[in-house]
């Protein structure tokens, strides 16, 4: 017990007071100006849940400290459908004006979020679209899912007055725009001189100083919008390769603890993973009281299949469990590669285990059976007469193949090597394996 709180309770512990203290402490830098007031909110990365959640936490506090413009910079290659959709969805409900400065990179799920701004400005060097559906595994999405992404591009775009055939060619290859180097087959990628010929960026500038004079907010009191380290360790452990970590160590920790002996840091790093993986989608706003309840059941059913025989409890523990990995995500396939790698990976470890140490170490040795009930040890299951090999008799019934025989006074059920031998024949014993006495019929020269 000291073990479990040593390397895995403490740690948590730690680690939610740290958070605690981060939400306290108000997570703005607020620089000196006069007039209005302006946020600026960073959206950078991958686009995820995360993201999501810090948008949602930002965009709130800037409505309720009464801010008068938003600006969103940009920099990323994007990421989530599902997310961006939940940003799209925080962008519409803003009343204030808002712009989205692009640094960099508005790619993908990141020109989405974009297009839902009031006014678009661009770096010199930015760039803005290749928005097509890639699949976890690297592949094209499925035609549904292709038409409805480019149903949203179309409809984010329509939303802020620009002319949606540029934003459904970013997400459709087939759209044929050769002027804007997007022929057939490729994604439409703007550059800042040809999205303000479209009408998709009101301006260009280097800095945000130079945006600011723009719309007309050099004097105005700038608020830097700060991820928290709840934020940002949720936006971590919310990606899908730490994820797809994460689940694996759960796995190895546990079955490395059973052929451990106690409780050790084997079981405190599973038991830190699955603790780590769900605090994270908490945080991020994709794991409930529901997951938690599934997660606890599930655990507990494992462990009662250990005092109660059958195998279904640890069956429906183990369905439990998984159950509560796919209800904390927005992505059922990459956490269904996730889960497969972990598990692949988990049933490879415990084979070589097994072939290394067997079940004599460790947990197991508490509930399997290992002892062998053998001749060596003084355990017969039937005694072997060996003695009767070469004994003559006559058959007191037909055999057909088996009967009775009776030997020396005795009566011994007996059985032939396979031929038919009528009753009151001259048979000899020539086998003995454990009960089974194997006769020959012989002639009365021989008897």
């Amino acid at each position: 017990m000291k073990k479990i709180l040593k390397f895995g309770i403490y740690p948590l512990l730690l680690l939610m007071l740290f958070n605690f203290v981060q939400f306290v402490y108000t997570p703005f830098v607020q620089a000196e100006g006069l007039g209005k007031l302006v946020y600026v909110i960073p959206i950078e990365n991958e686009v995820e849940k995360g993201l999501e959640a810090f948008l949602r936490r930002t965009t709130r506090e800037a409505i309720d400290a009464g801010a008068d413009h938003i600006i969103f910079e940009i920099n990323t290659p994007g990421g989530s459908i599902d997310a961006a959709d939940g940003i799209g969805q925080i962008m519409q409900d803003i009343s204030i004006p808002t712009t989205a400065y692009i640094r960099s990179r508005a790619l993908s799920a990141g020109s989405y979020i974009a297009l839902f701004a009031d006014t678009i400005y661009m770096n010199p060097q930015a760039t803005m679209g290749a928005s097509g559906i890639i699949t976890t595994d690297g592949n094209a999405a499925d035609a549904k899912a292709q038409s409805y992404w480019r149903e949203a591009m179309g409809s984010a775009a329509e939303a802020g007055g620009r002319d949606r055939i540029y934003a459904e060619a970013m997400a459709d290859a087939s759209i044929d725009l050769p002027e804007y180097n997007a022929p057939e087959g490729q994604f439409l990628t703007l550059g800042p001189t040809v999205a303000i010929e479209i009408g998709y960026s009101e301006g260009t500038v280097n800095n945000r100083a130079e945006l600011l004079e723009l719309l007309q907010l050099s004097d105005a009191t700038i608020v830097d919008a700060e991820i928290t380290f709840a934020e940002s360790v949720a936006r971590f452990l919310t990606n899908s390769l730490v994820v797809s970590i994460l689940l694996t160590l759960a796995g190895l920790g546990l079955v490395v603890e059973l052929y451990s002996p106690g409780f050790g840091f084997a079981g405190s790093i599973s038991l830190a993973s699955l603790a780590l993986f769900f605090y994270g989608h908490a945080v991020a706003g994709l794991a409930g009281l529901e997951v938690l309840v599934l997660l606890v059941l599930g655990i507990g059913l494992i462990i009662a299949e250990f005092f109660v025989p059958g195998g279904i409890l640890g069956g429906i523990g183990v369905l439990s469990i998984i159950g509560s990995l796919f209800f904390a995500t927005d992505d059922i396939f990459a956490m269904g590669l996730s889960v497969l790698t972990a598990l692949m990976i988990t049933i490879a470890a415990a084979v070589i285990l097994y072939k290394r140490i067997g079940l004599q170490k460790g947990f197991l040795r508490h509930i399997i059976l290992s002892d062998q009930e053998t001749t060596e040890r003084g355990y017969v299951s039937v005694k072997n007469r060996k003695e009767l090999v070469g004994l003559k008799g006559k058959t007191l019934t037909p055999l057909r193949p088996s009967g009775t025989g009776l030997f020396d006074g005795n009566r011994i059920d007996i059985v032939s090597e396979g031929n038919f031998i009528k009753d009151g024949k001259t048979v000899e014993i020539v086998e003995v394996s454990g009960s089974r006495v194997v006769v020959k019929e012989i002639s009365n020269e021989e008897a």
